[in-house]
């Protein structure tokens, strides 16, 4: 924030330097302060408690690592309107909001998972490029995290490559747990691989890993695009859904070899 705030907030920061005293001295910095310098002191204290309040209770993941659903976005945003002050919720508004977090992350079928992504087969770009995946993507906590991470910008996200952040976005709508997040293919199959939740063996709903170059034979470093599994088809091939494919979300047949491997969210057994 720019403008007045800021110059504000320089001229109260010796006073507010002062307040850090103990005994008399603090009644006495305060008297001496102008009425809009004590309001604004106020608010600057404000601010800073909030922050604190946010970095210690809204850390970015849970235990279980699904994408940000819409129930934890509207917990958190409780959380941090109460941090500063600012919420209107009654108790039973709390609690319920608490209650949906908690089931937001949940042990689902693989087949729910697939069935979302078959529905959002066509989904495609823009105009300017961007997708629905992109500009939710963005909009969550995470890209925060990611951006800082890979030395981009939140922004960035809308218009970039997209299909790590399809396979993301089914993560949150359904709640999966351990399906993770991320918008880089090979940081998420870092991720599968160091939980132990790698693998080589094509099951549905498993997050499915391509080398487009070096196929199998290549490592998590060289991975150019992820998807999702519908299928095995017992032929050297699987059956997937990809986003980012010829800028839509597709169904494709492809070559196990181009296979680097899989992760494998924790699904419901069936």
């Amino acid at each position: 924030m720019t403008g007045r705030f800021d110059r504000l907030t320089k001229s109260i920061a010796p006073r507010l330097s002062a307040l850090r005293l103990t005994g008399a001295a603090p009644r006495a910095a305060l008297a001496r302060m102008s009425p809009e310098d004590r309001a604004v002191g106020v608010a600057v204290a404000g601010v800073m408690a909030g922050a604190v309040g946010l970095a210690i209770f809204n850390p970015l993941t849970g235990d279980t690592a699904s994408a940000e659903t819409p129930a934890q976005a509207a917990a958190a945003a409780h959380r941090e309107s109460a941090a500063t002050g600012t919420s209107e919720h009654t108790g039973t508004e709390r609690a319920g909001t608490e209650r949906a977090a908690r089931k937001a992350s949940r042990t689902v079928a693989a087949s729910t998972v697939i069935k979302l992504a078959k529905s959002q087969l066509g989904e495609g770009e823009s105009r300017n490029g961007s997708t629905k995946y992109a500009d939710w993507y963005a909009s969550t906590r995470h890209a925060a995290v990611t951006a800082r991470r890979d030395g981009g910008t939140v922004g960035d996200y809308r218009g970039a490559e997209w299909c790590d952040m399809f396979v993301s976005w089914l993560s949150a709508q359904t709640g999966v747990k351990n399906m993770g997040w991320d918008a880089y293919t090979v940081q998420h199959a870092s991720w599968f691989e160091k939980t132990g939740r790698w693998g080589d063996i094509a099951k549905p709903g498993a997050v499915v890993f391509f080398d487009w170059q070096n196929g199998s034979s290549g490592g998590i470093d060289g991975i150019d695009h992820v998807g999702l599994v519908v299928k095995d088809n017992g032929n050297g091939t699987i059956t997937t859904i990809e986003g980012n494919t010829d800028n839509a979300v597709k169904e494709k047949v492809r070559d196990k070899s181009e296979v680097v491997g899989y992760g494998y969210p924790d699904y419901a057994k069936s």
